[in-house]
């Protein structure tokens, strides 16, 4: 296999993203979702670092996997927390280390940086797989259930 790199995103890379993210909905969630708002949503992130950033694994040139952060200040932890969102890799690719490469790039990142205090995601209630994944890397189920109303 062809080593994989993991890079920051660039504004030429919003087609990829908008098709994994759109597979993940309809995986995950069995969603469909609006590319064409996808689209417009990941190239105004893509265009304004303060909103959050992509990193993408790569194998070569192509793009494997992705993965999103956003952060959110917490007055209890005086830091911020950084929101892991939009991980998805190549069914092609899976079971081979790619999730571990981005997270710990992220990871990484995170310790780096003193204002940085956490690092959360969220997950299917169902997706076990997915959840014994995230234990294996040192994460654990933070108590919270996640309530939305969309307007």
């Amino acid at each position: 296999m062809t080593a994989i790199t993991v890079r920051a995103s660039n504004t030429d890379d919003w087609e990829v993203i908008v098709d994994y993210n759109c597979r993940l909905a309809t995986e995950s969630e069995d969603t469909q979702l609006d590319s064409r708002l996808v689209q417009a949503g990941v190239q105004a992130l893509l265009a304004d670092p303060n909103k959050g950033r992509y990193f993408v694994a790569c194998s070569d040139e192509r793009i494997v996997g992705q993965m999103m952060h956003t952060w959110e200040w917490s007055d209890w932890r005086n830091g911020e927390i950084w929101w892991l969102q939009s991980v998805y890799v190549e069914p092609e690719f899976r079971r081979r280390g790619i999730f571990r490469l981005l997270y710990d790039h992220i990871l990484k990142e995170a310790e780096s940086n003193p204002n940085v205090v956490g690092i959360r995601l969220y997950v299917e209630n169902d997706n076990e797989l997915a959840q014994e994944t995230y234990r294996s890397m040192g994460m654990e189920h933070a108590g919270y259930s996640v309530m939305q109303r969309f307007l």
